[in-house]
């Protein structure tokens, strides 16, 4: 559906050229929600605008839909912007317009007449549940509310694409959630591609299919939501992961960790594994197994479990004490069965 070759965008600051993004390449599949997560000034919203060349690349390939938009005339790329719609941060409405005229707004510029417009805008009212609304000014709806409105405005010339540029960073948690199930429903209902730009891990980890992580003008990681958040490769992933799930231990489980280690007896070892897992591996009684077959001592010293995309995902920190050997047993078993794990190293972990 989107396919972003070797893009690059250069423009010139106060000190000089800044490189806004540098060689990005991706490839977002129709119908899919792709999130696309960084840092401030790491150049998502740079990446985002250039998909409709509100940004215009300084080189590389923007194909959407077969077309590379850098290739067409003025006249040809205005048609093919009619098949992306972009929500906005701060809803961008006007507040002389109603519900209604907000949302036809776009139909309006393209020459549509009433009546088609009626045809198609009341639906999407009631599609982001603002039907009853419709005469009302933006002055007196609240902030979900006029999302809602950006939302039927952005379907409104109904696009193959959507753009949702931190469309939730403005709203209270409550409202996010709403407004990304609103986005996953007009993702499901009407097949329309999702293209979601954020800050936070918590708007990926609820709706994105796939995510790539920016960092300084790169994409610095790629995969499904689901592999990234079990097994993150970069430092900066690891970061932004860090809210939902920390990768720091607490230190009250690291000095349980010394406390477990002073009391190992001779030839015997000890080792705090970091586990990761996810879908079926979740529920698979792995470590009771583990436990009864190889006389392991295992301490679940901290842990949690949550959900993606209906996937159950987790981690666990677990001491394992007993022979060397055992241990490696047990590490070599955790990964066939789809386990994550993470040898953590511990001073004094093993005596004599």
């Amino acid at each position: 559906m989107i396919d972003i070759r070797d893009l690059s965008l250069t423009y010139q600051g106060p000190k000089g050229p800044v490189e806004a993004l540098q060689h990005i390449n991706l490839h977002i599949e129709q119908g899919e929600i792709f999130g696309i997560i960084g840092r401030s000034g790491a150049g998502k919203s740079s990446l985002v605008r250039c998909i409709n060349l509100l940004n215009r690349p300084t080189s590389g390939q923007m194909v959407v839909g077969g077309r590379d938009l850098l290739t067409l005339s003025d006249s040809a790329l205005r048609e093919a912007r009619r098949e992306i719609g972009m929500v906005f941060q701060h809803f961008n409405l006007l507040s002389s317009r109603t519900v209604y005229d907000n949302a036809a707004l776009p139909l309006e510029l393209a020459g549509m007449s009433k009546a088609d417009i009626q045809k198609r805008i009341d639906p999407l009212l009631k599609l982001v549940g603002l039907d009853q609304l419709a005469d009302r000014y933006p002055a007196q709806i609240s902030g979900g509310q006029k999302q809602r409105v950006g939302i039927a405005r952005a379907l409104a010339s109904n696009p193959k694409v959507l753009l949702s540029d931190e469309a939730t960073s403005a709203l209270d948690p409550e409202t996010t959630r709403s407004i990304l199930d609103l986005l996953r429903k007009v993702n499901r209902e009407l097949g329309v591609t999702v293209v979601l730009i954020t800050h936070q891990m918590q708007v990926i980890k609820q709706i994105a299919d796939r995510v790539a992580v920016i960092d300084a003008g790169r994409i610095a990681e790629l995969g499904s939501v689901i592999d990234v958040f079990t097994q993150p490769q970069q430092a900066i992933t690891k970061s932004l992961i860090d809210e939902i799930v920390p990768q720091e231990l607490p230190a009250s489980v690291m000095q349980r960790v010394q406390a477990l280690s002073a009391r190992l007896t001779a030839g015997t070892s000890g080792q705090l594994l970091r586990l990761s897992y996810a879908g079926e591996s979740a529920y698979e009684p792995i470590l009771s197994h583990l436990i009864r077959t190889l006389g392991l001592d295992l301490s679940i010293l901290h842990g949690q479990i949550d959900e993606i995309q209906e996937q159950t995902f987790g981690s666990l920190a677990v001491y394992a004490s007993g022979e060397a050997v055992k241990i490696e047993s047990a590490i070599s078993h955790l990964r066939s069965s789809g386990v994550v794990v993470q040898v953590v190293p511990v001073a004094a972990s093993v005596k004599g």
